[in-house]
């Protein structure tokens, strides 16, 4: 799980300086994630959610994404605000065992959903089903 920003305007040191925290991983425009692709129309900045314990679930996260505090969430708030980025709070959840109850569903807290509000942001849910 991550928060992920992204701008066709702001550069990674702009998005960190606007928001005060460092990302994890960042990528500006124009650069490249390998010498033959294309260069990116978009800066991207991601800051990720550390899974709590191995085989997490995204429920399990929820504490840690709300530790980051409302001052955060306001502060991504002003990069929608403004329309200089779009945020998304983007859930991977890959689903090994097609039986398991364990691997399936996905719940977000009325706490977390009222952050995201707060920070204007976006859910992106990405599914992986590995099977035989």
């Amino acid at each position: 799980m991550y928060i992920r920003v992204v701008s066709d305007t702001l550069t990674p040191v702009d998005i960190t300086n606007l928001l005060g925290v460092e990302p994890d991983e960042a990528h500006a425009i124009g650069s490249r994630k390998r010498p033959e692709y294309p260069p990116r129309s978009h800066t991207s900045w991601i800051r990720e959610v550390e899974a709590p314990v191995p085989g997490a679930r995204p429920e399990d996260f929820e504490p840690l994404l709300l530790s980051w505090g409302d001052d955060f969430a306001t502060a991504l708030a002003g990069l929608t605000g403004r329309e200089a980025a779009t945020v998304s709070l983007v859930i991977v959840q890959e689903i090994r065992d097609i039986d398991s109850s364990a691997e399936k569903g996905i719940f977000l807290g009325a706490g977390l959903l009222a952050w995201l509000a707060r920070a204007g942001a976006a859910i992106d849910i990405d599914q992986y089903i590995h099977h035989g």
